[in-house]
């Protein structure tokens, strides 16, 4: 089964054995995430080293994601690891460092209680928990909870209505992006971006360490960036609607309009989109999703998505796997009901150069002629990405010997990389192709394939061809 819709699997505690990440990876993971806010190195380096021996195990090229803590504020440790408040507890939160209780915690962010004033709104979880300032002191601020709930270790912070003074980038970030380049790993998302400045200020550091593999994923979190969504998106290889954070920024309502209008900008200027948190949070603790989430997954495909993610269902969930499997299940019915004509006829308006226009001949003629899959054979994944913005009815099967390349398009709708040994003369890739579609697709005899790329395939940058091969 080739899902068009790409699955981002976060992994913890409850997937980080090597056969939890075969099961995943057997059961359609494209992605695996690891959360910089939680994870330490040697977690990271010790999923990294798994996925990347089970690559070559299973004949997969699934790719690896770091996900950036961010100029952020947090909790910090409790007692136990967690603790619980009631309404109309008072809370003490102090600037410095302490073990926290059901009655005191401490924040990440020193200068927080300059930046706050009387009857200000912290909120905590993502929102789901509040606190309002009812009084300061020199070194803390006393708060009164405004709703019952558990706050874990390292919860963010945000405070309703103001813009906290963070720095761009913090050092954590600055070291864990130096990680991300010696681990190889294919992708960055950027947690709390403002502006463009925040994407070039990550993009920077990879130019300086030579690294121009790694794609950044730009998250958004905050009004600012949906105020300067356009610009962020000129400056990053991928947008994510983190509905988390970004709930505890705007009003709940507003998210699925915003998610839309982020799809489909993002859709219009050719690069990914990725729809994340809470999509089956319920799986978390019970076997089967509620309607309402199987509704919301199936509309981010509905919408174009090119990627969902798992969070909290696959860190501490109960029913990873299941969970997993039932992603893949409302996918593969949702894409069934997607408009493929109308996502091909708004690209159309958009690409004018020649890599675009033959990309959306063969995405008219895949459909018109019902062929069972594109074959994209590319060295950079050009011609495999522009077609995965036409949003064809079949799958894109692109073929490529550079293992960077195809890790490149994991996130890719549409898009299933495949490591061959080498892009031969053209006679011999039509040879690969069929081969490639037989193993990959349940095909009859007469079905049709489309090949396109650029020819000759190790000189020319740009697409310049396309030809129908009856199987």
């Amino acid at each position: 089964m080739l899902n068009k819709t790409k699955v981002i699997v976060t992994i913890g505690p409850a997937t980080q054995e090597k056969e939890q990440i075969k099961r995943l990876m057997m059961n359609g993971m494209d992605v695996v995430r690891l959360n910089m806010s939680h994870a330490s190195y040697n977690f990271c380096t010790d999923i990294i080293e798994k996925v990347n021996e089970l690559n070559k195990e299973l004949g997969l090229s699934v790719a690896t994601m770091l996900d950036l803590m961010g100029p952020e504020v947090r909790t910090g440790k409790f007692t136990n690891g967690q603790a619980y408040f009631r309404k109309g507890d008072k809370v003490q939160i102090y600037m410095d460092e302490v073990l926290g209780d059901s009655t005191k915690f401490s924040v990440s962010y020193s200068d927080l209680i300059k930046e706050v004033g009387f009857n200000s709104i912290l909120k905590v979880k993502d929102g789901k928990m509040m606190f309002e300032v009812i009084d300061m002191k020199e070194d803390s601020l006393i708060c009164e909870a405004l709703t019952d709930g558990m706050i874990d270790d390292h919860q963010s912070v945000t405070v309703e209505g103001v813009s906290l003074h963070l720095p761009r980038m913090s050092k954590k970030d600055e070291t864990d992006i130096v990680f991300a380049h010696k681990m190889n790993v294919d992708f960055v998302a950027l947690s709390y971006v403002s502006s463009q400045e925040d994407v070039l200020a990550a993009s920077d550091i990879l130019i300086r360490l030579k690294n121009d593999h790694i794609g950044l994923i730009s998250k958004i979190e905050k009004e600012e960036a949906i105020d300067h969504l356009n610009e962020i998106i000129r400056a990053s290889d991928g947008i994510m609607v983190a509905r988390g954070d970004l709930g505890a920024d705007i009003p709940l309502e507003r998210i699925p309009g915003v998610q839309k209008k982020i799809i489909e900008r993002c859709h219009k200027a050719g690069i990914v989109s990725i729809v994340a948190t809470e999509l089956l949070s319920s799986m978390e603790r019970q076997a089967s999703p509620t309607g309402a989430e199987v509704s919301d997954v199936a509309n981010a495909v509905l919408d174009g998505a090119d990627a969902v993610m798992l969070s909290n269902e696959t860190t501490i969930g109960k029913f990873p796997i299941e969970t997993l499997n039932m992603m893949e299940r409302i996918i593969n019915s949702a894409e069934k009901d997607i408009d493929y004509l109308e996502f091909l006829e708004k690209k159309e308006e958009s690409d004018t150069d020649i890599t675009g226009m033959i990309s959306h001949s063969v995405a008219q003629c895949a459909g018109r002629l019902k062929c069972c899959a594109i074959i994209a054979p590319t060295m950079s994944g050009y011609t495999a990405r522009k077609m995965s913005n036409c949003r064809p009815r079949c799958p894109i099967i692109a073929v490529s010997p550079n293992e960077a390349t195809v890790k490149s398009l994991q996130l890719h709708f549409a898009v299933n990389p495949v490591l061959i040994d080498e892009i031969p003369d053209f006679d011999k890739i039509i040879e690969v192709s069929k081969k490639v579609t037989f193993d990959l697709i349940s095909t009859s005899p007469g079905d049709k394939i489309i090949i396109t790329g650029g020819y000759p395939f190790d000189k020319i940058k740009s697409t310049n061809f396309m030809k129908i091969e009856e199987l």
